[in-house]
């Protein structure tokens, strides 16, 4: 069912729910495309916003917040470091632990990904939708911040 034909019908909260999920996925990747963040895995940019996020951790403790095996975390560490991503420190109340964190790079990485994503998403508002057609946006992102509120 198109959103803009036919309104007296009632709209399935499945079909809305399909529409939307789909529709979300197709603007997160348009602007992963607009960051360059498609240049890493999902993988690595988890976890790099993890970082960024919640600061230093130690493999174990990003490999039980990502849901994978510390195994698994290793080689994905690693190629951050080796892209000059990431880097590790030891951990100053023990030792045997290193801390990984990210690199200044990788800050100025994500923050150069985040502003051309802004750009590209505001240009694209600006050239494709009216003003009232902005204003429809603006209040459905309000009911949409409603659904993810806890």
């Amino acid at each position: 069912m198109k959103r803009g034909q036919d309104h007296q019908r009632a709209i399935r909260p499945s079909t809305l729910a399909q529409d939307l999920r789909a529709l979300v996925g197709k603007l997160k990747r348009r602007l992963r495309e607009q960051a360059r963040a498609g240049d890493l895995p999902p993988s690595q940019v988890s976890v790099l916003l993890r970082l960024e996020k919640y600061g230093p951790a130690t493999a174990s403790n990003l490999a039980r917040a990502e849901g994978m095996r510390p195994q698994s975390m290793a080689p994905l560490l690693v190629a951050l470091e080796g892209a000059g991503l990431v880097r590790g420190t030891p951990d100053p109340t023990d030792g045997r632990q290193t801390l990984h964190s990210l690199t200044e790079a990788c800050r100025k990485w994500i923050e150069e990904g985040r502003a051309a994503s802004q750009d590209w998403l505001t240009r694209a508002l600006q050239a494709r939708l009216s003003p009232q057609e902005q204003e429809e946006v603006a209040k459905a992102v309000d009911l949409l911040m409603r659904l993810v509120e806890d």
